[in-house]
């Protein structure tokens, strides 16, 4: 039985999620269809556009992706500050950004003289918006929506294109955070599509990595890494970057059964850090897409409430 999204997702349990959409049809999300001998490769770079242009007007930003050949994977973290901060032209510009709008909401931005009941009720519009540009609800329906439009366009036909709603989990603390952006960030490696990181189209890893190599200081579109969020002020994920890159690496090597034996027995610092020895973040990675709360019995416990819920439940990370 599906669970209401008001017991899957609260801001006040955790800001970071791990999403998941499949596509319902045997027709290609992307990739190549052997088959119907048709590529649609394109089709990620409608995904990868859409999805940065949403990060961009909501206050959900995207921590890692990976757009595969029937389902993409995301790791999203709801700004709630951010979209609290925003004024009301802010707000009503990000929204307008994919939406029309009332004539009232039009008016409001062009500085006519508005009633007072007209001011009211504009102002129940904005902070309606408002929550909305902090929904993942919201975010994906506005993704999934677009790119089923652009494929039943393409394919000349009418119907469902996902499998149903998205699947979402709760990522409730650094360490559930971690295992899902390797996860996503690997699934091109372990899928066995391509070799490396580095080499894995349509992902965030490949897209951090090409930043570096351009020498940028950030990856557009992407929530930066700022380390140790006790030491640095600045909002971001909560690593440093070059810690993440090497704990990828090395999860990639444990994950390839051809170089089982000749890793590098070297575990990374951000391992240490979260208090995993290697058996136990590669238990916490290969269990990142089970079940809908992930993370320590202790986060899990403290979520409950706050997500309605009373049964623990959950795949339980080991505590530090």
């Amino acid at each position: 039985m599906t669970k209401a999204r008001s017991s899957l997702i609260s801001v006040d349990a955790t800001p970071y999620y791990h999403c998941v959409s499949r596509c319902v049809r045997r027709s290609f999300l992307c990739g190549y269809d052997e088959q119907a001998q048709q590529s649609y490769e394109h089709r990620r770079t409608w995904i990868e556009k859409r999805l940065l242009a949403l990060a961009g007007a909501f206050c959900i930003d995207v921590c890692a992706y990976a757009i595969m050949s029937n389902h993409y994977h995301l790791v999203l973290h709801i700004n709630a500050d951010k979209a609290k901060s925003l004024t009301q032209r802010g707000v009503v510009e990000r929204w307008l950004a994919f939406h029309q709008g009332p004539s009232l909401i039009h008016r409001f931005i062009q500085g006519d003289s508005l009633s007072e009941a007209e001011s009211e009720q504009c102002g129940e519009i904005i902070e309606v918006w408002r929550e909305r540009l902090m929904s993942i609800s919201w975010f994906m329906r506005l993704l999934n929506q677009h790119i089923a439009s652009e494929a039943n366009r393409e394919d000349k036909c009418t119907g469902h294109f996902w499998e149903g709603r998205f699947k979402s989990q709760a990522l409730l603390d650094e360490k559930a955070l971690a295992a899902a952006m390797a996860y996503v960030d690997l699934n091109p490696v372990r899928a066995a599509i391509a070799a490396t990181p580095e080499t894995s189209d349509f992902t965030s890893v490949k897209a951090r990595i090409n930043a570096i190599e351009n020498d940028k200081t950030a990856t557009e579109g992407l929530f930066p890494f700022v380390g140790n969020p006790r030491e640095n002020m600045s909002e971001g994920i909560p690593f440093r970057l070059m810690d993440y890159l090497e704990l990828v690496d090395w999860t990639g090597r444990q994950c390839r059964e051809d170089k089982r034996g000749q890793i590098d027995s070297r575990t990374p610092p951000i391992l240490n850090r979260l208090g995993f020895d290697s058996a136990e973040w590669l238990d916490a990675y290969k269990h990142a897409e089970k079940g809908t709360l992930i993370g320590t019995e202790s986060s899990i416990k403290g979520a409950l409430s706050l997500l309605g819920r009373k049964r623990l439940c959950g795949f339980r990370l080991p505590a530090t």
